[in-house]
């Protein structure tokens, strides 16, 4: 297989929550495969991120913003277009999650999970989807979860909200992959990072080994094992995948 199918140069990608964690691994990899990138925040900074992207020899720009704000979505779209020239690559990473018992979960919560994790996503794709069909291609590659198949505990706004980016991938990819526009997702496993969303896990001894107990690969990931990943439904490497949602997750969907 020629390793042409993996270039991504001339390609210009926006990846949201970017400034760390899986979403920093994912602009840098595609960075290093030819890309220039958009790396979106909000709390915390891209400029970091931005300093790797350079530093593979690729142009980057910072883009701001908070997701769960209605504009936030064109407004980021239309930047990376304006700065980048054009957007063949968008990669929804960001996304946030409230822990409580269901019986006691806050419309507030709900809202805000829903808003960031799913309403900004859909946004998001609406505003890349209409220019990359107007060019005839683009790749869109969202950030699902394991519990866009399971039910999860104490996390009800999540897993609804990571069921339902399965599904709004499905039915995005039906109308535009003959478009040109392919839509798939990624379903990260459990995963080492710096970001909220795992940090009550990894800090909790008990539930941390029993996650690493039921993972096959014997350990929880690292925000790089989901590199190759977005690099491959990034690329000219699955130009008939389409509506798909990759685990990685070291096994633990197959246990």
């Amino acid at each position: 297989m020629s390793a042409d199918l993996f270039n991504l140069e001339g390609k210009t990608a926006l990846v949201t929550g970017a400034s760390a964690g899986l979403g920093a691994a994912i602009a840098v990899a595609l960075a290093k495969a030819g890309a220039d990138v958009a790396a979106h925040g909000n709390s915390r900074s891209p400029e970091d991120t931005c300093g790797r992207i350079k530093a593979a020899g690729r142009r980057a720009i910072p883009v701001v913003g908070d997701l769960s704000k209605k504009e936030t979505g064109d407004r980021l779209v239309a930047e990376a277009i304006e700065k980048l020239g054009r957007l063949d690559i968008l990669v929804n990473n960001a996304g946030t999650i409230r822990r409580a018992p269901a019986a006691e979960h806050s419309d507030a919560d709900w809202d805000y999970v829903l808003d960031v994790n799913l309403n900004s996503v859909f946004r998001l794709c609406r505003a890349a989807g209409r220019h990359m069909i107007a060019n005839g291609r683009g790749k869109i590659v969202n950030i699902a979860s394991l519990l866009t198949f399971q039910g999860g505990i104490t996390v009800p706004g999540y897993a609804a909200s990571k069921g339902a980016v399965g599904q709004l991938t499905k039915a995005l990819a039906n109308e535009w992959a003959g478009k040109g526009v392919k839509v798939n997702a990624i379903a990260p496993g459990y995963m080492k990072t710096k970001t909220d969303n795992t940090a009550a896990l990894q800090a909790d001894p008990v539930r941390s080994q029993q996650i690493q107990v039921r993972i096959p690969a014997g350990r929880w990931g690292e925000p790089e094992d989901l590199a190759g990943a977005a690099l491959f439904l990034s690329s000219p490497a699955s130009d008939y995948v389409n509506g798909h949602v990759l685990v990685v997750d070291g096994g633990w969907m197959g246990r």
